[in-house]
């Protein structure tokens, strides 16, 4: 079991990391290196050789490798990003790079998203080289960049460039999952992540004649483009169920006792209550319009005008997206990927899922593992490329009044000192067994 230093290291190094501003804003505005070289020095605390690599100067990304006992088991790549998403201070009750430790609590941009995984990741390897411990499979760590955009400069850079690193990978396990779910009755959820939605975010284009702002025109480029958007975000995305769905609306409604009718999905989330939100947004796709650029002056029609569009689809409904996205934005108004992701399926009937499982419950027994599906995305995407089958697995065990969901990407991120505790704990044990 992880020492009791490991538990005072993973407040220490989720404090540490927060304090360093990893703010990604995209278009290459960040600078990971010294959150890289932070934890690049603990893992040399713990007698591994880390290496430092750059596609961008500055943007860095850390990986080492421990050896496992069985050298015929396949490796397990366990990863975590160190970039964080933009935090307005004026906002916060907090300073967001401030890493507070108040209460009980560890306050900061990055505190569940996700520096608290990667302070987890070096306080069981610095544990287990306290202890003399290794692991059964040898165990890939790798810290990235710029999970929080494109990850190009991260994961995207790694699996396309140094794929001798992960050479033996099977499976990752990242960030997203062993959480508790509290459901408001009393019940302890705790979702393992085996499956993501992929990424299709859109750049909609349409154009027009341009003219004077007082004359009549039938090919107004800002009216055909304000038509195609309300049509992508009235428009109704029909059922379909993948396999690790379908295995989370099964679990849920055996869990409380309902018949898992799947001619009635809605009905059936309906009857899962609080629950039905670890499902809903992944029983469909989906496509929210999120920004709009039209325009220079006020009394001008322009040519042109641009929506963004951040779009989602299920495993295996890339295809319906497509084409369902041709017909919403209409013949005069073009559509692209601004960026665009694999969706991704893992096993729930895996043994790694199974030790996962295992683990969560030895530290809370009264918890319900369910697999589930996640609505966004993460840098396992990236790492497929490699043949890594991705997990959500970052346990912590949190209070009721606390909503791990909500804090992410919001204000005053925090994490609980025992949640830390508990993801330690757990995270050894699972690492160890792996």
């Amino acid at each position: 079991m992880a020492d009791e230093q490991a538990l005072d290291e993973v407040v220490e190094f989720t404090s540490g990391l927060i304090r360093i501003d990893t703010t990604n804003r995209g278009g290459g505005d960040c600078q990971e290196r010294p959150a890289a070289e932070y934890a690049a020095e603990r893992l040399a605390g713990a007698g591994l050789e880390p290496l430092l690599l750059e596609r961008t100067p500055g943007r860095t990304n850390v990986v080492a490798r421990i050896a496992g006992t069985d050298p015929s088991a396949d490796a397990l790549l366990v990863h975590g990003h160190l970039d964080v998403v933009p935090a307005e201070a004026a906002d916060w009750t907090v300073h967001p790079f401030s890493g507070e430790i108040r209460d009980g609590i560890v306050w900061g941009r990055g505190a569940v998203d996700m520096k608290n995984m990667d302070a987890m990741i070096l306080a069981v390897v610095r544990s287990w080289a306290r202890q003399g411990v290794r692991p059964r499979r040898d165990l890939v760590i790798a810290f990235t960049a710029d999970e929080e955009a494109s990850a190009e400069d991260g994961s995207g850079f790694l699996a396309d460039r140094h794929p001798e690193l992960f050479e033996g990978c099977t499976e990752g396990v990242s960030e997203s999952g062993a959480f508790t779910f509290h459901d408001g009755t009393g019940r302890q959820i705790y979702p393992i992540a085996a499956g993501e939605r992929g990424t299709g975010w859109l750049k909609l284009t349409a154009r027009g004649r341009a003219g004077h702002g007082s004359k009549v025109n039938k090919e107004n480029a800002v009216t055909r483009l304000a038509a195609a958007v309300t049509r992508i975000g009235e428009h109704e995305w029909p059922l379909r169920l993948t396999p690790t769905v379908r295995a989370a609306l099964a679990d849920l409604a055996a869990l409380y006792g309902v018949e898992p009718d799947f001619s009635d999905v809605d009905g059936l989330l309906e009857k899962l209550g609080p629950a039905a939100k670890l499902v809903e947004a992944t029983v469909r796709n989906s496509a929210n319009p999120t920004m709009l650029d039209a325009g220079y002056k006020l009394n001008v029609i322009p040519g042109e005008a641009v929506a963004y569009v951040d779009g989602r689809y299920l495993p295996g409904g890339e295809e319906e997206f497509r084409t369902t996205l041709d017909r919403l934005t209409g013949p005069d108004v073009d559509w692209e990927f601004h960026h665009r992701e694999v969706a991704l399926q893992a096993p729930v009937d895996s043994p790694t899922f199974a030790k996962m499982s295992a683990a969560v419950q030895e530290f809370a027994p009264e918890g319900h593992v369910v697999p589930y599906c996640m609505s966004g995305g993460t840098d396992a995407k990236q790492f497929s490329r490699l043949g890594i089958t991705g997990y959500g697995f970052a346990p912590l065990k949190l209070p009721e009044d606390l909503d791990y969901q909500a804090l992410f990407h919001g204000v005053d991120e925090r994490v609980p000192v025992e949640a830390l505790h508990f993801g330690v704990r757990v995270l050894d044990r699972f690492l160890r067994t792996a």
